[in-house]
């Protein structure tokens, strides 16, 4: 039976969620068609405006944040909360974090085994903060996991020494836990760069930030995974899915999976921030992002269904096949049958079928782009060995190679339009992508595996919910 979302709470609807007809919702993550019953309908228009007051408003609204057509706005609360910072020497950032932070919250300094611990020890002396120290350097997992046997409050939030919080980030938070089911609650985690090339960079594409957007955090959603550099949690919750200590990179996406696998609820707030330091030199930068990579191996032997790197959908994968090898007819023929599926698809759950061609065209490019992605990631030297001199004949192949190669971040630079020039971002985003793939090789040769560099082929594009089962 489904639990409904408690009383109190309102719900905002996502951007990407259209009204097809009366009752006829597109949207979610990933997307699907929901049709709405009459008793749906009304409960759908008192939502608009007015918080959950019924049973039935609330389970309408837990399935709707759920699947992403909306998103939880909670009722403050008030957080009974203690402040976990795992540190490892760097006591320069670590006075800086715990100057950030007010004194309205207890704060448990966890240090793992720093070189220096007698200025880890002085630092947290002068702002008045409990410290324990780890014997033996275990990685952050461990650390927080440490945190665990000292703290008694109903929630815990994890800050990591690097970061600098806003003043309220905690009391932005802490109304999602009004829902029993609410596990963890994350923040938008902004960079904190120098003004240098690779700082601008990082401002403009930080691996950590994850958007302006709110999601429900859920393997094969929008946002899979949230970063710990700052996270919410629930102590109750964190007792029967605690961190993997073999994990010391990648330790938060598993963590975020056994929790959705033990039927709770992750939700990603960005009207809640946290600055992180970043990298100065692409060197500092480029081996983070590495190290980064290297994480998808273990996760991979964790859960295998959920490190593909890259998941296809047949006839717009066809199509794109088609146009990179400069076979205009196969790619008129492949688009052709991929919309002419959709249309059926849609006609068979009776959903109105304007816009599908348009759509269609969305998937190809988002293929196109995947496909730049993966290239470059983890194919690049074969794609730099084909971009060699050849002969005339050759153009319209380096023509296509640079495409994929260049199509990705000149996409998400006009996107975003950052303070780089679009020479240098894409310069960067390639450094970037060519990091984090070096990254994923060691790790699969490490761990002898190869799931998280297979592409997943998914046949079914568009989930439509069956008339009359909401």
């Amino acid at each position: 039976m489904t639990t409904p979302l408690p009383t109190g709470f309102r719900i905002t609807v996502d951007p990407g969620t259209k009204q097809l007809a009366s009752g006829l919702l597109f949207g979610g993550s990933p997307a699907r068609v929901l049709r709405l019953t009459k008793a749906g309908q009304t409960a759908w228009t008192r939502l608009a405006d007015n918080p959950v007051t019924t049973s039935a408003e609330g389970v309408l609204a837990r399935l709707l944040t759920d699947a992403g057509f909306a998103h939880p706005l909670p009722p403050k609360k008030t957080a009974d909360v203690t402040i976990v910072i795992p540190v490892r020497d760097r006591a320069e950032l670590l006075d800086r974090c715990l100057g950030a932070i007010d004194d309205r919250y207890p704060i448990l300094v966890i240090d793992d085994d720093s070189a220096d611990p007698a200025a880890i020890a002085a630092v947290t002396s002068a702002h008045g903060t409990k410290l324990v120290r780890r014997p033996v350097n275990g990685g952050p997992g461990a650390a927080r996991n440490t945190a665990l046997e000292h703290v008694s409050t109903e929630l815990i939030a994890f800050l990591d020494s690097d970061c600098v919080p806003a003043p309220e980030w905690i009391d932005r938070l802490a109304g999602h836990f009004a829902d029993p089911l609410v596990a963890a609650a994350a923040p938008r985690v902004r960079p904190l760069a120098p003004d240098t090339w690779a700082g601008r960079y990082t401002r403009a594409a930080s691996s950590l930030d994850m958007g302006t957007a709110p999601s429900r955090v859920a393997p094969g959603t929008r946002l899979s995974y949230v970063p710990t550099a700052a996270l919410l949690v629930r102590r109750a919750a964190m007792e029967s899915a605690a961190f993997d200590p073999a994990l010391r990179v990648g330790e938060d996406v598993d963590l975020g999976w056994r929790l959705h696998d033990a039927g709770f609820r992750i939700r990603y707030d960005p009207s809640a921030e946290v600055t992180h330091h970043e990298p100065a030199t692409w060197r500092e930068l480029l081996r983070r992002r590495a190290s980064y990579g290297s994480s998808a191996a273990p996760l991979a032997i964790r859960r295998p269904a959920a490190m593909a790197p890259l998941v296809l959908h047949p006839w717009p994968t066809l199509t794109v096949a088609a146009l990179l090898a400069r076979r205009p007819l196969p790619a008129v023929v492949a688009f052709g049958v991929a919309v002419l599926s959709m249309v059926r698809v849609l006609r068979r759950g009776n959903v109105p079928t304007h816009g599908v061609v348009p759509a269609m065209g969305t998937a190809v490019g988002q293929t196109w782009l995947g496909f730049g992605r993966y290239g470059t990631q983890f194919a690049a030297p074969v794609l730099f060995a084909l971009l060699l001199p050849g002969g005339r004949r050759r153009w319209g192949r380096r023509a296509a190679l640079v495409s994929l190669l260049a199509g990705p971040p000149l996409t998400a630079w006009m996107r975003k339009r950052p303070e780089l020039d679009p020479l240098r971002y894409t310069a960067g985003a390639v450094a970037d992508d060519l990091a984090y793939g070096a990254g994923v090789w060691a790790g699969c040769l490490h761990h002898r595996t190869a799931v998280p560099l297979r592409p997943r082929i998914t046949w079914r594009p568009l989930r439509v919910d069956p008339k009359g089962k909401r």
